[in-house]
Order: structure tokens, then C-alpha cells, then sequence
């Protein structure tokens, strides 16, 4: 092996494009302890995904996919097992995972990450866990069946206990408002305003 190459130890194994194109709220309770891997400039950083919440599509009124296609929300109405990333703020990405069939505009956001290989910062917070992860919108699109990019389950690796609650800052979303789309990982506190950045995603 070469200095400077990294390479995909054998015991993670890539979710395949089936994982994503499932009901969104199934897809969002089975990302709880996916790793999430991007590798950059050498390095692959890995983040266990401990807090995540799910936006349904355009008729729920707290995804931007409510709003219809456009040049923003093109990745959403794509093909599942896609990074869907924006920046809000001017100064915080973050990161969704389109799910269902393309035209569906449902996604999956990432809100916590537990770092496990090469991550600095805080990771408590979508805008937190894309700047320990080196996320921006140069990924978004980006399949996450890539080399480079993608989430991947331990095979064994038991299926934590989840925490259910609404989502944070959807007060704008009318009867939405109060849907119990957030899951949490039992086992891991976080704290997902950390960094500010409780702006809707999905």
C-alpha cells in the first residue's frame, strides 16, 4: 500500500441505490449508525449518524421540495441515493440523502454525526457535521454509490434504540409543524442546535 492512499477497510459495506429508494421515514430510522465516509485530499473521514430527519416531499410543507422544482431544489426531484447539500446562512452546509423514486423530492437530513476516524470540531448540528466532514455544495448531486462518498453499514452491527420528537425550526410548516419526523439515536446525546443551524432542510 502506498503512503498517502487510502484505503476502504473490508468491513464496511456500501449501501446500495435499493436502501435509498424505499419510504422516506423507513430510509431515515435505518440511517441511525450508517457511517457516513467521504475521502478528501488522502484522508477519509468517517462519522457514525446518530440524529437525522426525515422531509416527505412536496406536500410536506417543511421541505423545500414544497416549494417545486428549482435550480435549489433540482437534486431533490433526482434519483434516490443522492446528496442533496445547500448552504444556509451563508456560512453552514448541510447535508440530505434523496430517497424514493425520482420525481418523489423526499430526502433524509443529517443532523448529528458520533465522529469515528478524522474528523475535527463539533458534530452536533447539520452545518457542524459538514465542516468536520468537508462537505460543501461541491458534493451536492454527488451519488453516494461513489468511491469517495458514500454511507456504509458493520455488517452484525446491532440497530440502536431511537428517539422520536418533531423536527426543529419548521414553525413556518403549518399542520406539519408538530410531525414526529426526527429520529435520535438512543445511546448518543446531541445536541442539534449547536451550531445555530436548526434552518429546515429536505
Amino acid at each position: 500500500m502506498k503512503i498517502g492512499m487510502t484505503i476502504v477497510t473490508p468491513f464496511l459495506k456500501k449501501l446500495p441505490r435499493a436502501f435509498y429508494d424505499r419510504d422516506t421515514t423507513l430510509v431515515a430510522r435505518e440511517l441511525l449508525g450508517k457511517i457516513l465516509v467521504h475521502v478528501t485530499g488522502g484522508t477519509e473521514c468517517r462519522g457514525r449518524i446518530v440524529e437525522v430527519e426525515a422531509y416527505l416531499g412536496p406536500h410536506d410543507l417543511a421541505a423545500h421540495s414544497a416549494r417545486g422544482l428549482t435550480p435549489r431544489t433540482k437534486t431533490m426531484f433526482g434519483e434516490p441515493g443522492h446528496a442533496y447539500v445547500y448552504l444556509i446562512y451563508g456560512m453552514y452546509h448541510c447535508m440530505n440523502v434523496v430517497t424514493e423514486p425520482a420525481g418523489h423530492a423526499s430526502a433524509v437530513l443529517l443532523r448529528a454525526l458520533e465522529p469515528v476516524a478524522n474528523m475535527e470540531g463539533k458534530t452536533s448540528g447539520p452545518g457542524l457535521l459538514c465542516r468536520a466532514m468537508r462537505i460543501d455544495r461541491g458534493l451536492n448531486g454527488c451519488d453516494l454509490l461513489s468511491d469517495n462518498f458514500y454511507i456504509a453499514e458493520m455488517p452484525g452491527a446491532e440497530h440502536p434504540a431511537i428517539v422520536v420528537r418533531p423536527r426543529i425550526g419548521v414553525d413556518y410548516a403549518g399542520s406539519w409543524r408538530p410531525s414526529r419526523c426526527a429520529f435520535i439515536s438512543r445511546a448518543i446525546p446531541s445536541s442539534p442546535n449547536a451550531d445555530g443551524s436548526s434552518f429546515a432542510a429536505g
